[in-house]
């Protein structure tokens, strides 16, 4: 039986580093992207930051006013959710076009800059091979997105995950099986990955520390206080064994395209040309993928930086360009009734993706 490998991808204080790449002067600087709830200037807490603000302390999930008072001279920088999922979408398609082919269980998105992709087929489980792989993916999301990422490669997900963590950022660790041992079982059994706090209090209760300490416990034991199901999961995890496919997370996966006009512009038709460029784009995609959509979204940049997002669920799933262009085309033209100020980029997103099953006229949606 071909030995597995996995790869987990997780991008580097991902927002924080797209707010970079679009503004350089913040290099350097402590940059803090906050969920903001509005009742305040810096009411809300965290959401990611770089690693310059990470020296003064500053987490995510910290209030903002906390983040503030750690270095006041941080740059606090707004959510903008949108532009950075239409960089993590076309990340993804990157990381898809490493996984096995002809396998729909080979990639799984996890969040809106983690996924994990199976090669095992692509590599003949060669970890060495699965090395280069993993570079290439790293120059590959370098030169077309100017953003690092760190890779772990294991013999599933679980190892994979852990590993990606060992050397951040813009690191590569690859845990083959024989070097399980080696990698797990000197690590705090906090660290396994699936174990909270709750359980982490509960383990160092009983006298488990490292993760080595959880592998070697009788597993009665572990099921006596834990259940079945937990119980025996620990066992397996201290151990790294973890036999959980990848799996394609229905409805939430979405595609789009975000670029900048060549000048910034109120005209209908120079926006037009773009967005009919970046439809063409997604539908190339979707065509490849045997994809149709429901949801069209469509987003603005204007001269200020101010992004505006507006969407459009069609009553089922289509995937002609024809109707993409013709629902952008609405989207577009609300906007430019209500925006006076210039716009600077423009993306077309799509959502609500499943398999085609046959395609509806223009006119039906």
């Amino acid at each position: 039986m071909m030995q597995r490998v996995v790869l987990h991808i997780d991008m580097d204080y991902f927002f924080a580093a797209i707010e970079e790449r679009e503004n350089p002067e913040l290099r350097e600087k402590a940059v803090v992207v906050c969920m903001l709830s509005g009742r305040s200037e810096l009411s809300g807490s965290v959401s990611t930051c770089n690693y310059v603000a990470r020296e003064f302390g500053i987490r995510s999930g910290m209030p903002c006013s906390r983040a503030k008072k750690l270095n006041p001279e941080a740059v606090f920088l707004p959510v903008r959710k949108d532009f950075y999922t239409s960089v993590s979408d076309r990340i993804m398609e990157i990381l898809r076009s490493y996984a096995d082919p002809g396998n729909g269980d080979s990639f799984e998105q996890i969040s809106v800059d983690e996924a994990f992709l199976e090669s095992s087929e692509r590599t003949g489980g060669d970890f060495r091979l699965a090395f280069e792989i993993g570079m290439q993916i790293k120059k590959e999301i370098k030169e077309k997105e100017n953003l690092t990422c760190s890779i772990g490669i294991g013999p599933n997900k679980l190892i994979s995950k852990m590993a990606s963590s060992a050397k951040k950022p813009d690191g590569i660790t690859v845990v083959s099986p024989q070097d399980l041992e080696a990698f797990l079982w000197p690590l705090n059994v906090s660290k396994l990955w699936g174990i909270g706090s709750v359980t982490a209090g509960k383990l160092q209760e009983m006298g488990i520390v490292t993760v080595k300490d959880l592998a070697e416990r009788d597993v009665i034991k572990l099921i006596s206080i834990f259940g079945k199901s937990r119980g025996t999961w620990l066992k397996q995890a201290a151990s790294g064994i973890d036999d959980s496919p990848l799996k394609e997370r229905d409805g939430s996966e979405q595609i789009g395209r975000i670029a900048t006009l060549p000048e910034d512009s109120l005209d209908k038709k120079l926006i037009s040309s773009l967005i009919e460029r970046l439809a063409g784009d997604v539908i190339e995609k979707l065509d490849s993928r045997e994809l149709s959509f429901r949801i069209v979204t469509v987003t603005v940049i204007n001269s200020n930086f101010r992004m505006y997002t507006k969407s459009r669920t069609l009553s089922h799933p289509v995937s002609s360009k024809e109707v993409l262009l013709q629902v952008s085309g609405e989207i577009l033209d609300e906007f430019l009734s209500e925006n006076r100020t210039e716009f600077r980029r423009v993306g077309v997103r799509v959502g609500g993706l499943q398999k085609k099953k046959g395609q509806k006229s223009l006119f039906d949606y």
